[in-house]
């Protein structure tokens, strides 16, 4: 059986991180959440404005009908772009299908941009010098990093292309030197999906489909890390066949309890980072001041 990996342990370690860094301003910062009437991210909702509250960041949001337009967003996104009493912006995704993400992502101020889309916060992470990193990206590479498995050279595989997992994480494994494979739809149609699980030495998977993911195909040994977030018969399940899996890894992340609350503190983490961007002084190199 695998070892657990603890992402309520690794919250709250960061947790205390964020307390001392707090404890060095006089001010507070201020997170603003955009979402939708979806029953998957509103566990996520309901822990990032717990947390805020605890860690005395400001919270505020708009929950938003699935048949909002386009134009309405971008028109609450340009709203707290523009008040300086916010300096955090984060959507819930999946957005609904007339809204265009991409879009979503541009409009976001990039000094508010807490989850890392915004285009300027991509490209710098190609370089390995955003200044804000994608929060689930972040939690990613914070549950990989506590094995202490040395990750360079090792064989690891990306399942999902997204703009806020998939594509975020192959760039940070890239920066440990381990030889990245990123897998999607195309590869699953081409019935290689398998194959590359199956020599995965760290496996990280982000497609949102309950269990897709067979335990028999992961390698002895691996490092599996669930990403995925599904509502089943009204249960969280991951998108890895979770038992069958955790007998063959040497370390597994389970759903809930594994990127989810670590993911949250990066939100948080990331809105106290940029509060300093938008200070006058412009941002001061603390505790959080590393490039990722």
């Amino acid at each position: 059986m695998g070892v657990m990996l603890d992402g309520k342990a690794i919250a709250a370690r960061i947790k205390q991180d964020i307390r001392q860094e707090l404890a060095k301003t006089g001010d507070r910062p201020a997170l603003a959440i955009l979402s939708f009437q979806n029953p998957a991210s509103e566990a996520f909702r309901r822990a990032q404005e717990r947390e805020a509250k605890s860690l005395l960041i400001g919270v505020t949001g708009q929950r938003l009908p699935t048949q909002a337009s386009q134009e309405t967003v971008e028109r609450c996104i340009e709203e707290w772009n523009r008040d300086g009493r916010v300096h955090g912006i984060f959507v819930h995704q999946p957005l609904p299908p007339q809204v265009d993400p991409q879009r979503v992502s541009a409009s976001i101020d990039p000094r508010k941009d807490v989850e890392g889309i915004h285009p300027q916060n991509s490209a710098r992470r190609f370089f390995a010098k955003a200044r804000i990193g994608s929060c689930t990206a972040l939690a990613v590479m914070e549950l990989i990093e506590s094995t202490g498995v040395e990750l360079e050279g090792k064989e690891a595989v990306v399942i999902g292309h997204s703009e806020i997992v998939g594509r975020p994480v192959s760039m940070l494994l890239l920066d440990k030197l381990a030889t990245t494979t990123i897998c999607h739809v195309g590869t699953d149609k081409a019935g290689r999906l398998e194959d590359h699980v199956r020599r995965a030495e760290i496996l990280v998977v982000a497609v949102g489909r309950p269990q897709c993911i067979k335990g028999a195909w992961i390698k002895p040994g691996a490092i599996v890390i669930d990403v995925g977030i599904n509502v089943v018969d009204g249960h969280v399940v991951g998108d890895v066949e979770f038992e069958e899996a955790s007998r063959r890894a040497a370390f597994i992340s389970p759903v809930p309890g594994g990127v989810g609350p670590v993911t949250v503190m990066m939100v948080m983490k990331n809105t106290v980072e940029a509060f300093k961007l938008q200070m006058p002084s412009g941002p001061s190199v603390g505790q959080f001041g590393r490039t990722v």
